[in-house]
């Protein structure tokens, strides 16, 4: 091994991909044990570095062209010994000149001043956290002004991010392609508007709010008035997610639907105050969608939005199939507290999706309007492989049975499903129909039932969410 090229000892150790068995291959010999040091680009560490500060060091020091760091600190407890501090981060800033992409997760002893360190890592363009509660909007900022190559920035569960100014600066600087804000409560969806023309680059965003404190913010005055006068760019944007969101009519997140022309992919999930023309105009501007995502709220809470009761119909999903000519993923949901007769979504407008559109995967969650007649429909889907029914109640046997005559569907997910028994799945045994069947939770569906009814099995029974 030690006489081996450096470039073919390169190549194996590229098709090494586990760190343990990169760990191992490097006591091999002299050759690998160097040539790893100078390969290695990716580090994972957390509880298991005691004292902190001092293995970083050595890490660093034995790897110097780290390009992505991840610090996860998920399960810490005060007996594994002390966590990384900001002169961790300070260690990062002066041995890892390549440093690219760093995730802090669970990191609590580290605070803005660490950020600040990281300020003069000038190649670093990814930074996530995760409930890091020692960072403020300063330290953000800080690192914002140094590190003017960032294209990426998650924030979830920052709880102490209320500043919003690195929002503005980074809109200036017109870099960030992907930006996810997920539970940070002292964050709006008004506070977004200042991210400016920095929306013209934007690709990815993911906006959730806590539903505890979901309408914390709507009354924000000052963004609402700069929603309705600022022309919001979007023409970027291919992955839009909005979970808990407010859609005010005309103003906000509404004006950001309608300006997506790039979008592939839109998951809306528990948003008040979604119409029916915010889904159309979006269809007549996006016809790149791919993936569609929509769970409907039954939270009607909030009557200040709304004159008439909020709701999408199939209006909707007949926009979405005149336009979108390329849509292979659909997903709809409707909220635990759905009643039957709230379902806005009927077969005739789900059916339309599935004969318009190549659609490759359709899950279906507590929609009742979807039945065995759905299922008749289903055997002329050409496209169809994936079929997910979470809490469909109106199919029975009689539907389940229907499934060996769909054309391609390779892949069956059933859930929750109260009318369906060993009989609907009996056509299948044997068939050879189905590379896969996951019956989950499914009270009159048992083990000896899914024998044999498709090439790989799993069955899971836990009938606690009945009671």
């Amino acid at each position: 091994m030690e006489y081996l090229p450096d470039q073919l000892i390169w190549e194996i150790l590229g098709r090494i991909k586990k760190t343990i068995d990169r760990n191992s291959t490097s006591l091999a010999c002299k050759s690998l044990h160097e040539l790893e040091k100078e390969q290695r680009e990716f580090l994972r560490i957390g509880c298991g570095l005691d004292p902190a500060n001092e293995a970083l060091t050595s890490l660093c020091n034995r790897f110097p062209n780290l390009v992505k760091v991840e610090i996860i600190y998920s399960g810490w407890i005060s007996k594994l010994g002390k966590q990384l501090d900001d002169k961790g981060l300070l260690i990062l800033s002066e041995h890892c000149s390549s440093l690219m992409d760093l995730t802090l997760s669970y990191c609590t002893f580290i605070t803005d001043v660490g950020l600040g360190y990281l300020s003069s890592c000038s190649k670093l363009m990814a930074l996530k956290l995760n409930f890091t509660p020692g960072i403020t909007g300063c330290g953000i900022l800080s690192l914002a002004v140094g590190c003017k190559n960032l294209t990426t920035l998650h924030l979830i569960q920052c709880l102490n991010v209320s500043s919003v100014e690195w929002l503005e600066y980074l809109g200036k600087l017109e870099t960030l392609e992907d930006l996810s804000i997920k539970n940070c409560r002292a964050i709006g969806e008004g506070d977004l508007v200042k991210l400016g023309h920095g929306w013209r680059k934007l690709k990815r965003l993911q906006f959730e709010v806590g539903a505890n404190y979901r309408y914390m913010k709507v009354n924000d005055r000052l963004a609402v008035d700069r929603w309705q006068k600022q022309w919001v760019p979007c023409e970027s944007m291919e992955e839009l997610s909005l979970v808990n969101c407010l859609i005010n009519p005309g103003r906000g997140l509404s004006c950001v639907l309608a300006k997506c022309k790039a979008l592939e992919k839109l998951h809306l999930d528990m948003c008040v105050g979604v119409r029916d023309s915010d889904i159309i105009n979006l269809a007549q501007e996006s016809s790149n969608l791919r993936s569609l995502s929509l769970r409907v709220p039954s939270d009607f809470s909030l009557p200040l939005l709304m004159n008439n009761p909020l709701r999408l119909t199939d209006e909707s999903l007949k926009a979405v199939a005149h336009n979108c000519s390329i849509l292979e993923s659909v997903r709809i949901s409707f909220s635990d507290g759905e009643f039957p007769s709230f379902s806005s979504f009927t077969l005739n407008g789900i059916l339309t999706l599935i004969q318009m559109c190549p659609v490759h995967l359709l899950a279906l969650d507590h929609v009742y309007s979807f039945n065995d007649l759905g299922m008749e429909a289903l055997c002329s889907a050409q496209h169809l492989e994936i079929l997910e029914l979470v809490r469909c109640q109106e199919i029975s046997d009689e539907g389940l049975q229907l499934v060996v005559q769909f054309p391609r569907l390779s892949v069956l997910r059933l859930s929750k499903c109260l009318g369906m028994t060993d009989d609907g799945l009996n056509p299948l045994v044997g068939s050879h129909k189905l590379e896969q069947l996951t019956v989950e939770d499914c009270p009159q569906i048992s083990e000896r039932g899914v024998q044999g009814a498709a090439r790989s099995v799993s069955y899971k029974q836990d009938l606690s969410w009945m009671y």
